[in-house]
């Protein structure tokens, strides 16, 4: 793309008043945005109305600005995704920015009502091969809470692992939480079997010279090197709320099927799950505790029709997606998951463990036992866990665990299953 189409084009994206419906209305009526703007008043005022109409012929006050920004974008000026990111791309990285006129544009999104007019992208060469090739879309949306518990978490990262080992592509939004399970688990699936299985794209709601959240910083890195992001908001655009939910289509238009791990009943990921469903795309729900509230969204969905999932398997077979032949997606299911520290995003791992880094040697106190509790209830979840792997989750000492365990199942807050398992008790 030439620098005064990409300008035309950045113009019409900037019009105030002008959403992707609109443009998609003016492009079919006068072909391309050098054509819609030399249009005489009376012509554009008789295809969207003289409000719209004076919104075009007025050039945005920020349009050379962002023109200048999305070139300097393009041609390498920034390294990485921000400037700040200290780290050059790849031989095998690309940047793209296409138009909805681009032969390379993602035939998969035009399923859409309003495709994004512009879409940036930025990542593996071959990811993007594979997205902006298929003319119908075979991969899978994993989605979920933002403040997911650490068995959604880990049920996120192990399906995202064996869906990519099965070959299809993991898109999901970077968010905290289920999102980046969902990422880490594609990546764990690359690192283990490169480049022959599916990794991972990540629709996100900013431009893409900035990661967010930042603390997904290094996690975004690492899709750029064996996946993809990708954004409809031009270079420079900041973390605007209202942003959020319009990435949500581009997810559920990219792939075939949703599934939602772990979601309140007011989640976005239900606005994902609907718009999958609107373009007759299948949804899938992880069933959870009646007494978490992250699991009262993945009901009301399996309520409404949605697909219940209890291993990996279910979705494959669901959708007929051959897996590959060592089988291991049939194993992963959402009661034979172990979490370990291993599996878990560094950023719960820090959560959890950041009261047992400070002050080791000193002598425990009240607050302290009060503390150390009540990270040992949220490690506990809402799903039975082995003492192994609780005392991983929480990074407290093995007799410090036990004693509190002790304590809670006392106090009635914790039941001992079978099997060595304990599991948090909600009262009715």
């Amino acid at each position: 793309m030439q620098r005064e189409e990409l300008g035309a084009w950045l113009r019409l994206q900037l019009a105030s008043g002008i959403g992707p419906v609109t443009a998609r209305k003016l492009l079919s009526t006068f072909g391309l945005p050098e054509q819609i703007f030399v249009q005489s008043p009376a012509a554009l005022a008789a295809c969207v109305g003289e409000r719209l109409a004076s919104a075009l012929l007025a050039v945005p006050d920020d349009a050379e600005a962002a023109l200048n920004a999305a070139w300097q974008w393009l041609k390498g000026a920034h390294s990485g995704l921000d400037a700040g990111a200290g780290s050059s791309p790849q031989d095998n990285n690309i940047r793209r920015i296409c138009s909805l006129a681009d032969p390379d544009y993602p035939p998969t999104l035009l399923s859409l009502a309003d495709p994004p007019i512009l879409l940036y992208a930025t990542g593996s060469a071959r990811v993007w091969d594979n997205l902006r090739s298929k003319t119908t879309a075979n991969d899978l949306a994993i989605v979920g809470s933002r403040n997911a518990t650490p068995q959604g978490l880990q049920n996120a990262r192990s399906f995202a692992k064996s869906f990519a080992q099965a070959g299809t592509h993991i898109v999901s939004g970077l968010a905290l939480g289920i999102d980046g399970a969902a990422h880490e688990g594609a990546l764990d699936a690359q690192q283990e079997l490169g480049d022959c299985v599916g990794s991972t794209i990540a629709v996100v709601g900013t431009g893409l010279d900035r990661v967010y959240p930042k603390r997904h910083h290094d996690l975004a890195h690492r899709i750029v090197q064996r996946g993809l992001i990708i954004s409809e908001f031009p270079i420079g655009t900041p973390p605007l709320a209202e942003n959020f939910p319009r990435r949500n289509r581009i997810i559920a238009a990219l792939t075939q099927g949703t599934l939602v791990v772990e979601a309140a009943i007011q989640s976005g990921s239900l606005i994902t799950a609907r718009q999958a469903l609107d373009l007759g795309k299948d949804v899938f729900a992880i069933p959870g505790s009646i007494h978490n509230p992250q699991s009262k969204g993945c009901h009301h969905l399996i309520k409404q029709g949605a697909k219940l999932v209890e291993s990996a398997q279910d979705v494959l077979d669901e959708l007929s997606v051959p897996f590959d032949k060592t089988g291991s997606a049939s194993q992963v299911t959402t009661n034979s998951i172990a979490l370990d520290a291993y599996s878990m995003p560094a950023s719960g791992q820090k959560h959890l463990k950041n009261q047992s880094k400070n002050n080791p040697q000193k002598e425990p106190t009240s607050a302290d036992n009060g503390a150390s509790e009540s990270a040992l209830i949220q490690a506990l979840g809402y799903d039975p866990v082995s003492l192994d792997n609780l005392i991983e989750r929480c990074g407290l000492p093995a007799a410090q665990v036990q004693a509190q365990l002790l304590d809670l199942e006392l106090q009635g807050d914790v039941v001992r299953l079978a099997g060595g398992l304990f599991q948090r008790q909600m009262r009715a």
